[in-house]
């Protein structure tokens, strides 16, 4: 596969202050009859998510901890493609941005987004150094920029948070908040967001939080994911993204509790390994 770099527009609509990044794929096959495939990774402890459009466009959210995120991608990913246009390090805790080293080692990245926390541990500076070094564009992630991934078939990735400078703040308070939309199918990716940030994004999005998927915050733990939060968003699936007899005891009880309480169907990696959706746009199938 060839990608072409990235090309950038800058938006002024109303006063508001918007990014749209364009990202333009070359692919040498033909599109994927309109499917979206959308893979929440088995790393362990840890996010990752792999998103393939129709064009062959892809971006990577968070590589776990350690190496394992390289084999996940290469069961999921042709053996010739060494590319990914964007890489998303949600915040810099190691379970999120660990992975992401050596995927920036072994591939080529057009860019790379984050939100604009810093870490003063031994991995996140081999984060910063390897971007320093290979000179990968660095976008900070903020509210209302749009990554746009398949213009023909109006596929975008949209940022609900941060919604301001956030340096210096709690890693999780900080992670990237995401919605993946494709027509009338919708991914709502969280990172580590607690539920003080939930409480943001309901108050500012309300209805408009209501998703296909909902990515679980924090892994299941019970600083995320509040019932209130749960209830706007509406998913058919959450996902789970954890280890098998993890230290933290993730998922905590709270969250599988509110879970059956409200009806939704939830999906663990830990138990199902790498989980991945497909969606033509009007309707999500999960294998």
């Amino acid at each position: 596969m060839e990608h072409v770099k990235q090309n950038l527009k800058w938006y002024f609509l109303g006063g508001l202050f918007i990014v749209t990044i364009f990202i333009w794929g070359v692919v040498l096959y033909e599109d994927r009859g309109g499917v979206l495939t959308v893979a929440f990774l088995d790393v362990g402890q840890g996010d990752s998510i792999f998103i393939e459009s129709p064009n062959g466009n892809q971006v990577l959210i968070d590589g776990g901890s350690n190496k394992k995120v390289l084999r996940e991608l290469g069961e999921i990913m042709s053996f010739y493609d060494r590319s990914i246009n964007v890489v998303i390090a949600t915040h810099p805790d190691k379970d999120h941005s660990g992975g992401l080293v050596p995927v920036l080692e072994n591939f080529s990245v057009d860019i790379v987004i984050e939100p604009g926390v810093e870490s003063d541990t031994k991995i996140y500076q081999s984060f910063e150094d390897i971007i320093e070094e290979k000179e990968i564009k660095r976008i900070l992630a903020r509210r209302d920029m749009v990554v746009v991934l398949d213009r023909k078939n109006g596929i975008y990735l949209s940022i609900l948070f941060p919604n301001q400078d956030v340096s210096g703040w709690d890693k999780n308070d900080a992670s990237i908040v995401a919605k993946l939309i494709y027509k009338d199918t919708s991914f709502l990716l969280t990172g580590d967001s607690p539920k003080g940030i939930e409480s943001y994004l309901v108050y500012t999005d309300g209805p408009s939080l209501k998703t296909d998927v909902l990515k679980l915050g924090h892994h299941g733990s019970k600083t995320s994911s509040s019932e209130a939060f749960l209830q706007a968003a509406n998913p058919l699936y959450a996902i789970i993204s954890a280890g098998a007899d993890n230290r933290y005891g993730h998922p905590h009880k709270e969250v599988i509790d509110r879970l059956e309480k409200l009806n939704i169907s939830y999906l663990a990696t830990y138990e199902e390994g790498t989980i991945i959706f497909y969606s033509d746009g009007k309707t999500i199938e999960a294998k």
